[in-house]
This record gives C-alpha cells, sequence and structure tokens, in this order.
C-alpha cells in the first residue's frame, strides 16, 4: 500500500514562503501524477497543482501560477511545492495524493472535480498566513 507523508506547513505573514514536501513510501510507477490539493473548512478540496512523475510536466491552477513551483525528486520519492508570495487566501489545509495518470497532466487535475481522479492521499499539513 502506497503512503504519503506531507510536511512542512506552518504560519507564516503575507508575502512569506514556505516548502511542503510530500514523501512516497515506495517509487510510484512512471506514468503516475502527484499533485496537491487545498481545503478549507465549509469548501470542497480543490486541486491546485499536479506533476507527471516521468517526465516531470506541470499544470498549476491560475490562483497560485507563478507563485507556487512543483519539483519531484525521484531518488527521494519525494515532491515539493515551492510557496512564494503567501496570501492570506493561500491559507488552508494541504494534501498531497498520487495516482496513475497514462494522459498525463493536464486542466482535468485542478479544480474541485479532480480529487476524484486520485486515489491515493496523505494526511494533510495545514499553512496559516496572516497579515
Amino acid at each position: 500500500q502506497l503512503k504519503l507523508v506531507e510536511s512542512g506547513g506552518g504560519s507564516v505573514r503575507t508575502g512569506g514562503s514556505l516548502k511542503l514536501s510530500c514523501a512516497a513510501s515506495a517509487y510510484p510507477p512512471l506514468k503516475y501524477c502527484m499533485a496537491w490539493f487545498r481545503q478549507v473548512p465549509g469548501k470542497e478540496r480543490e486541486g491546485i497543482a499536479a506533476i507527471a512523475t516521468g517526465d516531470g510536466s506541470t499544470v498549476y491552477a491560475d490562483s497560485v501560477q507563478g507563485r507556487f513551483t512543483l519539483s519531484y525528486d525521484a531518488p527521494k520519492n519525494t515532491m515539493t511545492l515551492q510557496i512564494n508570495s503567501l496570501q492570506i487566501e493561500d491559507t488552508a489545509m494541504y494534501y498531497c495524493a498520487t495516482d496513475s495518470c497514462p494522459g498525463g497532466v493536464g486542466s482535468w487535475y485542478i479544480g474541485e472535480g479532480a480529487r476524484a481522479l486520485f486515489y491515493y492521499w496523505g494526511q494533510g499539513t495545514q499553512v496559516t498566513v496572516s497579515s
């Protein structure tokens, strides 16, 4: 059973940075994608960024494009999300997820509907941004 463990969340001021990590217990097959989701109380979990572990291609939500950067370290089985220029509206619980993606990454991994595309999930890490 593949397990995911997130780390790196915390409390920061607006404009600050954080680096979130998602470590997989095993090496995902080449045709897997990994993604970050976030959720605030009372709202649906939404996909914000995804990466194909095979070729490193990425997709981002418009709300994070240019501020969030995904990377994948295959030898460490770890996906990293570098978050810069944090805004109050980035406050949320952040979850990583993975599943097979024979079609590669695309816009279908962004938004609320993307949750149904992933089977394996981490426990989440909280990001809180204050002014």
